[in-house]
């Protein structure tokens, strides 16, 4: 049984759990700007806790191709903020802190944030481990290359697939090594990848069982959905409760999230179908 240590509170992944995405930032791709002020994060907190979140991930520094990048000051700044209100107000919220800056992720779990959600998977920064280690909490490694600003010409693979989880096989050794001990996977769609290659890698997904960490899918409104349908990310829920379905079916244990009572209707289904 997968389970993550959570502030003392183990989370049971035999039945997947859905993780709701709350963007601080200005320029986020699909809800750029709507939470940035601390009603509309409260908003949005009470309405993916009620609808089923088990986690709320908050980030402060857009990761979409191309972005503005950002001091870490300000990234600081606006993540724990959000995670301050959030927790003023619904104390029993486990948080996920979406960065990939050590100091960022130190200040965010000091603020009450419980996991470290980790772009780069520790390329980006070389404290990374050693400061999740020493926090004692659990750490989403995803795959990437470069940095958000170059990872979209970084797309050469001879096969996607075997060696993104190599990739990731050799960083949670390197994690492991250093002392973390719960562990995330997130092969990164979109990351790095074309869209043919986040297919095949959402394909191949159930291999990724083979690291013997739970699997969280970050599908959610991305280009391979709403290019493939010639739409926008603002059309491409439908999309995203298809490819959910799939991942689930694949083995994810986490599917991360703009829209949660969809995601937790898509886990409720697939529960019923499993049994």
């Amino acid at each position: 049984m997968q389970t993550l240590n959570c502030r003392g509170k183990l989370i049971d992944l035999s039945v997947p759990k859905v993780m709701g995405i709350i963007n601080v930032t200005p320029d986020s791709f699909y809800d750029g700007g709507k939470t940035f002020s601390e009603n509309e994060v409260l908003k949005q907190a009470e309405t993916m806790l009620s609808e089923g979140a088990t986690f709320l991930d908050i980030g402060g520094y857009s990761t979409r191709p191309g972005a503005a990048e950002i001091s870490e000051k300000e990234e600081t700044y606006r993540v724990v903020a959000a995670i301050e209100s959030v927790l003023q107000k619904f104390p029993e919220t486990i948080i996920s802190i979406d960065t990939f800056r050590s100091a960022v992720a130190q200040s965010a779990i000091e603020a009450g944030a419980a996991i470290v959600n980790d772009v780069s998977g520790g390329t980006l920064d070389a404290e990374m481990y050693k400061t999740v280690a020493k926090l004692k909490v659990p750490y989403i490694l995803m795959h990437m290359r470069g940095t958000p600003q170059t990872m979209a010409k970084l797309t050469d693979y001879n096969n996607v697939t075997k060696e993104v989880l190599k990739d990731l096989s050799e960083k949670i050794a390197l994690a492991r090594k250093e002392g973390i001990n719960d562990i995330i996977a997130d092969p990164g769609f979109g990351f790095a990848k074309t869209r043919q290659q986040s297919f095949q890698l959402l394909n191949n997904l159930e291999l990724f069982q083979n690291l013997d960490v739970p699997i969280l899918a970050g599908i959610s409104r991305k280009s391979l959905i709403y290019k493939t349908l010639e739409t926008s990310a603002e059309f491409a829920l439908n999309g995203t409760t298809s490819l959910n379905t799939i991942a689930l079916l694949k083995g994810a244990a986490i599917i991360r999230v703009h829209d949660v009572k969809e995601a937790v209707e898509c886990v409720k289904l697939f529960e019923n179908l499993k049994s």
